[in-house]
């Protein structure tokens, strides 16, 4: 039988882990995180206290209180980021992104808004606890270290005067003591490290919020490369392609009109490369078009939806209330909405006139798109309306269809825009 693969007895286990906790380095980190937070604890809470009463005994003048209340703000905050640190240097803590305290002005309505926060009242409740808390905990944990030890030699005090249980009975205590200071100064660590999460990180309605803002920002820069990438594109083929087949078509009409000698079958593959390089450059100029027009991006809404409105093949009246240009993801959006819903009315409603209006106030850029065919539009019929949809959507906006049966449809779309 092989000793050493027994499983230890359960006493040297314990002894080991005991010894273990002596040397570990979670051990010395939570003696100096209670150790630094007894000092910052003790000036934060006092300053904190101190200024409280100095904001409630000024109510004779109305500067005291303001200027009093501003300087604690500034302090919670300044402590803030001094206790997440202390907690990140020693506990390992982690804490969100973002700034770990409101912008802070003494501006009566800006105060007015943080006292209302209750991350406001979440760090002060944490500063003020820490002032007891932290030294309470650093006293106890530098007496299990100090005295602990000290007792263990409690029986070579009755030499002289002769050993008695009571020297006995310390020295046990402050075996027993040693032993647990290291678990003790762990335990009241992982109990401060737990009041700071609570009080100095962010409530889940905060990290949710945090998450929607980074969203939001990456959804921003998404839409930012892509439309990067979209202006490369159209660059690429007008400057490039369209270049290329604008002078191939000259060249087919050239040999088309002075080649007059060719063949018959000859002359005609002539004429039909001809006509199909003039029906592939009318394609990609739509296509460029399509992507975004350079009206839209000189010009704006109002001039590239007259263009839009002017190609169609069936009467359009359109009309434009905008004060002001929004922004051109906004804006990219409401041109492709209408031109793609003009165009599933010339093909699929058999309409004879349509109307498209787009009004701008109160912050929102509104579009109605309306036409006389024979309705019964539906988002799954094909008619790219899921795609109007979703590309509303990726603005934060609205989409709404009415289409019955025997007309009319109607298609309204809000567009949030900031101002």
């Amino acid at each position: 039988m092989d000793i050493s693969a027994a499983p230890p007895i359960p006493w040297r286990r314990a002894l080991r882990a005991a010894v273990r906790a002596f040397w570990a380095g979670s051990t010395w980190r939570s003696l100096m995180h209670l150790v630094t937070g007894a000092v910052v604890g003790l000036f934060g809470g006092t300053a904190i206290f101190a200024l409280v009463l100095l904001g409630v005994g000024g109510f004779v003048t109305v500067v005291l209180p303001i200027v009093a209340a501003g300087t604690l703000l500034v302090v919670s905050a300044g402590l803030t980021v001094v206790q997440r640190s202390r907690h990140t240097a020693f506990l390992g803590a982690t804490w969100p992104e973002g700034p770990f305290a409101q912008p802070v002005t003494f501006a009566p309505r800006a105060l007015l808004a943080l006292v209302r926060s209750p991350r406001t009242w979440r760090q002060l409740s944490y500063h003020l606890i820490a002032g007891c808390y932290g030294l309470l905990a650093a006293s106890i944990a530098i007496a299990a270290w100090t005295m602990g030890p000290a007792m263990i030699f409690a029986p070579l005090l009755g030499r002289d005067t002769g050993l008695e249980l009571r020297h006995w009975i310390l020295c046990g205590m402050g075996i027993v003591l040693t032993i647990a200071a290291p678990w003790i100064t762990q335990g009241l660590a992982a109990l401060d490290g737990l009041l700071a999460r609570v009080l100095l990180g962010t409530s889940r309605t905060e990290a949710l919020e945090l998450r929607v803002s980074d969203l939001a920002a990456s959804r921003t820069s998404t839409v930012d490369a892509a439309d990067a990438e979209r202006r490369r594109i159209e660059r690429d083929l007008h400057d490039g392609a369209q270049q290329r087949l604008t002078s191939l078509a000259m060249n087919l009409g050239i040999a088309r009109a002075t080649l007059d000698d060719l063949p018959e079958g000859g002359a005609r593959a002539i004429a039909e490369a001809h006509e199909e390089a003039k029906q592939v450059l009318t394609d990609l100029r739509d296509l460029v078009r399509g992507l975004h027009p350079a009206v839209l991006e000189d010009r704006g809404l109002d001039a590239a939806l007259s263009a839009v409105a002017a190609r169609s093949p069936i009467p359009v009246r359109l009309r434009v209330d905008m004060d002001r240009r929004v922004a051109r993801d906004v804006e990219a959006v409401a041109y492709f909405v209408v031109s793609e819903a003009l165009t599933n009315v010339a093909r699929h409603s058999e309409a004879e006139h349509a109307a498209v209006e787009v009004d701008l106030e109160d912050g929102e850029l509104r579009l109605r798109i309306a036409d006389d065919g024979r309705g019964g539009a539906d988002s799954k019929g094909g008619t790219g309306l899921q795609g109007l949809s979703d590309r509303v959507r990726s603005v934060d906006g609205s989409f709404r269809v009415t289409s019955p049966l025997g007309g009319p449809t109607v298609i309204e779309v809000e567009l949030p825009c900031a101002s």
